[in-house]
């Protein structure tokens, strides 16, 4: 299969004058001495997309994400190297981009048809859908001067999926609009993509990145450092914009060496402390299932010591029955004072999607106080409603200070456990919802079945 989108070494780079009177004296000399300095957006990437993927670009602010969403769509030329396009692209870039503000939001759509190269009778044909997607009322009617940000989110985004693109690129932009116009978004995103449309998108959304996309790529400093599953591209960032300061510089490195634990973060001189029991003779305790992918972050004063889960006898298992009650523990040790502390914990399947978590206090609130060489004991009860299959126990231990609150230490992926049904249910999903009559089917009216 031909990759519907391959970059060979793509670089931006942006003259920098530091006085107005540089750029004239550029302009005379005509290369011959040079009277800016250079920066590099983006600099030499490698990418291959195929038809179908969802891919997302992560990275922090100013790692070059929208430069590079602009030269793959075409309103932003390259400085070096090749961008090459099969089909139709459609991009959403910027808040009102191409729309003009004195037309209204109905003359906007007819506009960017027929920039796309669409006749106004074609565009005609799309403009319910996109008046109906856009879902703004009688703003449709109204220049969009008049709109809020929201608006123009709505209607932009509207507009780019109607012309039903081989391509959709998608900037962050759609983080303007409400939870409601978001999941219609990521809905729409979903059906273009089950439809054969390659989708790339900014975000800074870890949980939009692991639900829609097939691949992900970790920009920083305007290069491309990994491109890679979902999973391992959102725990490297993680590493990246939560790792102690001076560690930043080896932990790129190591990313963009390949090294296989480039997410785990450096100057952590201990690993996390497992116990496992007299487990020999318990059939619910498999020891071989223990998680490859444990990121453990800097500990800011304490650490998370013995997680396990334990079954009503106190026994420790890691092979659960659905419908069981189980205890998630762990103990706390804490090199320092902190105040208003919370524990808390959170399951994710192997996608890295975080399905339910919990926590010992409400925000706000939290043990007042908890001296320096003090441990606790930390026990989550908990009801296993997960559909069979291997998923992931997260923990963290949070506390507040002036600048707010923060973790003292978090641990991904701290231990694995699996679900087992004893009873086959036709369950699809990650939750069991279901009770012992969960489906009833009889004749409705005068209706009779089988008839």
């Amino acid at each position: 299969m031909k990759p519907v989108l391959k970059l060979t070494r793509v670089g931006k780079c942006y003259a920098i004058f530091h006085r107005p009177a540089d750029r004239l004296k550029q302009m005379l000399v005509r290369g011959r001495r040079r009277y800016f300095s250079e920066r590099w957006a983006v600099r030499d990437i490698d990418l291959e997309i195929f038809p179908g993927q969802t891919v997302a670009i992560v990275g922090r602010n100013g790692s070059g994400k929208s430069t590079l969403l602009h030269m793959i769509a075409g309103t932003l030329a390259p400085t070096n190297g090749t961008i090459e396009r099969r089909g139709s692209i459609s991009a959403l870039l910027e808040l009102g981009s191409g729309f003009n503000p004195e037309f209204t939001g109905r003359e906007n759509a007819f506009l960017a048809g027929a920039i796309q190269g669409f006749s106004n009778a074609e565009m005609a044909v799309r403009i319910p859908s996109i008046e109906d997607f856009a879902g703004i009322g009688d703003y449709f009617e109204e220049p969009v001067r008049t709109y809020s940000s929201g608006m123009f989110a709505r209607l932009a985004f509207a507009v780019a999926i109607s012309v039903d693109p081989d391509i959709l690129v998608v900037d962050e932009i759609l983080s303007v609009g409400d939870e409601r116009f978001q999941r219609k978004c990521f809905g729409r995103i979903s059906e273009l993509k089950a439809q054969g449309t390659t989708v790339l998108f900014v975000s800074h959304s870890a949980q939009s990145v692991l639900e829609l996309c097939d691949r992900a790529i970790l920009m920083d400093a305007g290069e491309r450092l990994l491109f890679d599953t979902p999973k391992r591209v959102i725990e490297s960032y993680h590493s990246l914009i939560f790792c102690q300061p001076g560690q930043e510089t080896n932990i790129r490195h190591r990313i963009l060496a390949g090294d296989h634990h480039a997410d785990q973060p450096v100057a952590v001189d201990h690993t996390v402390r497992r116990v496992v029991r007299d487990t020999d003779a318990n059939p619910m305790f498999d020891p071989s299932l223990v998680p490859e992918s444990t990121l453990c972050y800097p500990r800011e004063g304490a650490e998370i010591l013995d997680p396990m889960i334990l079954d009503d006898s106190e026994s420790q298992v890691n092979v659960l029955v659905m419908g069981g009650e189980y205890t998630y523990t762990y103990r706390a040790r804490f090199d320092r004072a902190a105040a208003r502390v919370r524990f808390g914990m959170m399951i994710k399947p192997p996608n890295g999607m975080e399905l339910v978590g919990l926590r010992s206090h409400k925000t706000g609130e939290g043990i007042a106080l908890v001296d320096s060489g003090s441990e606790l004991q930390v026990r989550f009860r908990f009801k296993c409603r997960l559909t069979p299959g291997t998923y992931f126990m997260n923990s963290g231990i949070t506390a507040r200070s002036a600048e707010g609150e923060s973790f003292l230490h978090r641990v991904i992926d701290l231990l694995a456990f699996r679900v087992r049904a004893e009873n086959v249910t036709e369950l699809f999903g990650y939750f069991d919802i279901s009770s012992d009559d969960y489906c009833t089917i009889q004749p409705a009216g005068k209706t009779a079945l089988g008839r």
